[in-house]
């Protein structure tokens, strides 16, 4: 049903139809649903092509001007690390805006200030590339496999313009030797590859986005039914569908900015489901684009527990170089957790934003064990609340060591 919304970019009409659609899916006496509007800028290819290319013309103007160079490559660090972050837009701000809408389902017959868990996915697709193609997604692989810390081609680059200030510095300090340029020759060349590679993007037709991410809503919505047929005693369960979700989460950015106030007050709980349409379930303890964020250490020990209990398709920890929205809610302050699914092996799922990344391509099987993880998480969160009102030890305190 997800993927017959074809082309669901970003502030489209597409993804606006299916906004209504799974609105009316949610719909249920136990919930109150709104499709909330927000605004996102879509374009984020072309931000952090800009981004690189200027940081290219700092590399370059810095050998006759090192102080305008250093100016141009620091702006571009300071706009990318804030983007990548989801605190700040500066250069994203001068691209124009697409409405966009959020799915929330919020549980009825609470009191506001009750523990609550919101069940989180992204409702639009992303754009192909030449960078998501099999030797590219190989090597990231090989990466991930044999480097001591978690790469991501947005890491690549980011670090590249960071890398660049030092050099630069050097010079502005008065040290003017030629080594300087030969330190700076392989970040300008990594940007200039960046250039290319996200035009290529930017120019790309949309993925199908049947694990990325189809597979989380669906899962949304399976955790949906099994939650109204057997609601837990302790927590409030709400549902968070946003738009945007492949242009740096800004739909969810919007989520939690514009319910910051109840959100925090009902001590929420955040819980994404990120292409869990291919292989076993995983749970990401860190994540981040430019640098690493741990998730809640509480929900990551819950997750353990889980593990340790079970005998088949044993849920595994993993760091990701990328962004969930779970990783966005963590941003802002919230205990949050982000459940993925991966093959052995891999980095990425197979046929991550690529044309092939149909319905066909997907096992509902893997779904169903990742909708089930995060129920079981759910389920003990639930019973840890009660543990922890008769100041019983937690199941975060008893696990293993």
């Amino acid at each position: 049903m997800i993927c017959s919304f074809e082309g669901r970019l970003a502030g489209t009409d597409a993804e606006r139809r299916l906004a209504n659609r799974l609105a009316a899916e949610l719909e249920s006496p136990s919930r109150r649903v709104e499709v909330e509007p927000t605004y996102v800028q879509p374009q984020w290819a072309i931000v952090h092509l800009l981004h690189c290319a200027l940081a290219v013309a700092g590399s370059i103007v810095a050998a006759a001007e090192p102080g305008v160079g250093f100016g141009l490559v620091l702006l571009a660090a300071t706009s990318a690390y804030l983007d990548l972050s989801t605190r700040h837009y500066l250069l994203r701000r001068l691209l124009f805006r697409r409405a966009s809408q959020n799915v929330y389902a919020r549980a009825t017959g609470t009191a506001s200030g009750a523990p609550r868990v919101v069940l989180c996915a992204n409702l639009d697709a992303a754009r192909t590339g030449a960078i998501y193609n099999r030797l590219p997604m190989r090597l990231l692989d090989a990466a991930g496999r044999h480097l001591p810390v978690v790469s991501s081609p947005a890491r690549i680059w980011f670090w590249s313009i960071a890398l660049l200030l030092p050099p630069i510095g050097a010079r502005m300090a008065g040290l003017d030797v030629g080594w300087l340029s030969i330190l700076q020759l392989p970040q300008t060349l990594i940007l200039i590859g960046a250039i290319f590679a996200l035009g290529e993007i930017a120019l790309s037709p949309t993925s199908p986005g049947a694990n990325s991410n189809a597979s989380g809503i669906a899962g949304v919505l399976s955790l949906a039914r099994h939650f109204d047929a057997d609601p837990p005693s302790n927590l409030a369960v709400d549902f968070a569908i946003c738009g945007g979700g492949e242009t740096t989460m800004q739909g969810m950015r919007s989520f939690v900015r514009s319910h910051r106030e109840e959100l925090r007050s009902g001590e929420a709980r955040f819980i994404s489901l990120e292409s869990v349409g291919r292989g076993e379930p995983r749970f990401v303890v860190s994540q981040g684009l430019a640098v690493s964020l741990p998730m809640d250490p509480e929900l990551s020990s819950l997750c353990e527990a889980i593990a340790l209990a079970t005998d088949e398709h044993v849920p595994e920890p993993m760091r990701d170089g990328f962004i969930s929205a779970a990783w966005v809610a963590r941003a802002y302050g919230h205990a949050a957790i982000a459940i993925t699914s991966r093959e052995a092996g891999r980095a990425l799922p197979k046929n991550h934003h690529t044309p092939a990344d149909g319905p066909a391509n997907v096992d509902l099987e893997a779904i169903e064990r990742a909708a089930a993880f995060a129920e079981q998480l759910v389920r003990l969160l639930d019973r840890d609340l009660v543990r922890r009102a008769s100041h019983e030890p937690t199941f975060a305190e008893v696990r293993p060591a």
